[in-house]
């Protein structure tokens, strides 16, 4: 069922407002202030947000900035008292969907979100349409995750694919950026076409230029042809420019005229050459600090982020690393000509604890070394498996306490499909996760305040 959240701080309106409202029919989730609206949106979010403009910490205003930058189609409907309407105007500028004033009636509130919940239904619609209507993709498997991040993430992949827009792929090293812009080549219309990949780190200072737009004979010297450049290799296709914040600041003004008009001029010519090319761009730090510290140019970040997709680490979806092992670990096989391997459990429960600064390049590079039968140091420099020695006893109550650990970490922290699983109590797993000292960070929230309680 759709979902109103409904954002005050001031609890009796909050709560009258929300009886209301459930009484009209309509699903409520209320919170006193925005701190963790966006913890519970995402791109596939199926309802609306109610929030007054006047809060303490994060403001109406705000708010609403920020769930645009997540998704700029979801609905936000402010509420404003009598002196706050030029500000509400402002707000309807900026892209709210609507605004009540205060003092309200609830069939009037109520009619304004149905319309805004009709509209996100038909918003996600077409969206799913367009991302169906070509060839079947294979994104998932590409970026494999059952957790809400990922979900969301290959969400907007289909959906921003099949639009054409800019799209700026921010994350940290190793999460698979350049992985994320391939899908969203070919989830595309421009799929048959050319993909050209650029690093912006690794282009020499004085030939970056030339590299980018090409140059004409004698342009400067040893320039003894003419040679097309990067982008005009790329034309009717998509140019990836991963790092972008590399590129020199000199040279950003005029990536910037080519963002606006589609145009570049080779060096030593003065004729400019159309450019029918989609541009996506990644960056592992964040940009809009660079700004801030006059590295990076303003216009070009608001220009270059048509669409943003975030790629969350794998910090933030440690459920998906089990899965994500296994999946790496088949694919090492068949790279190297192997047959598949059974992977201990033990194996499945060391990984799904350890912390991988270096992401999916980090976790690959472990599957790779349990294929070729290499010991198995991570960046920690500790083996991700130790031998066994010592007492039967002791060896049998690692083994158990591996099976428990993998266990949770494959079902995502959730106990009850653990427990059943292993035909055991749910008296009996707390107990063995206290004995076995297992950590905590392994469970969802939801088991963690059950077990807690």
């Amino acid at each position: 069922m759709q979902r109103v959240l409904l954002v005050d701080d001031e609890e009796e309106l909050r709560r009258s407002t929300a009886q209301a409202l459930e009484l009209s029919g309509l699903s409520v989730q209320t919170l006193a202030s925005a701190d963790h609206v966006l913890e519970l949106i995402g791109y596939a979010f199926d309802g609306v947000v109610v929030s007054d403009i006047r809060m303490p910490g994060i403001d109406g205003m705000t708010l609403m900035q920020r769930i645009r930058e997540l998704d700029a189609e979801i609905p936000v409907i402010l509420v404003t008292g009598h002196g706050d309407v030029q500000l509400a105007v402002k707000a309807m500028r900026e892209g709210a969907y609507d605004f009540i004033e205060k003092p309200f009636t609830m069939p009037h509130l109520a009619g304004v979100i149905r319309r805004a919940l009709d509209r996100r239904g038909l918003v996600l619609e077409n969206r799913r349409l367009r991302a169906v209507a070509g060839k079947r993709d294979d994104v998932e498997s590409r970026l494999p995750g059952r957790t809400q991040l990922m979900v969301d993430l290959r969400y907007q992949i289909r959906a921003i694919g099949a639009a054409d827009a800019d799209t700026l792929v921010i994350g940290e090293t190793g999460v698979g950026k350049e992985v994320v812009a391939r899908a969203l080549h070919d989830v595309s219309p421009r799929a048959n076409r050319p993909f050209i990949a650029i690093n912006c780190a690794a282009l020499p200072e004085n030939l970056i230029e030339s590299e980018l737009f090409g140059h004409e004979a004698g342009a400067f010297p040893g320039a003894l042809r003419p040679r097309y450049g990067k982008f005009e290799h790329g034309r009717g296709g998509t140019i990836l420019l991963d790092e972008i914040g590399s590129l020199p600041f000199d040279l950003q003004a005029k990536f910037l005229r080519v963002l606006q008009e589609r145009v570049i001029t080779r060096l030593g010519s003065n004729e400019t050459v159309g450019l029918d090319v989609r541009f996506i761009a990644t960056s592992k730090v964040d940009l809009e600090a660079e700004v801030q510290a006059g590295r990076f140019r303003a216009d070009l970040l608001y220009r270059l982020n048509v669409a943003t997709l975030r790629v969350p680490s794998l910090a933030q979806r440690r459920a998906d690393i089990p899965l994500l092992f296994l999946q790496l670990v088949r694919e090492a096989c068949a790279r190297y000509g192997r047959d598949d391997i059974e992977v201990p459990q033990e194996v499945v429960a060391s990984v799904a604890q350890k912390d991988w600064p270096g992401n999916v390049r980090e976790l690959r590079n472990a599957a790779d070394r349990l294929v070729l039968g290499l010991d198995m140091r991570p960046g920690d420099g500790g083996a991700l498996v130790k031998p066994e020695s010592g007492r039967l006893a002791d060896r049998v109550a690692a083994f158990e306490r591996n099976i428990i650990a993998s266990a949770i970490a494959a079902h995502g922290g959730a106990l009850k499909p653990v427990y059943e699983q292993l035909g055991i109590s749910r008296k009996t797993l707390y107990e063995k996760m206290q004995k076995y000292g297992l950590d905590k960070k392994l469970l969802s929230p939801e088991s963690l305040r059950e077990l807690e309680e």
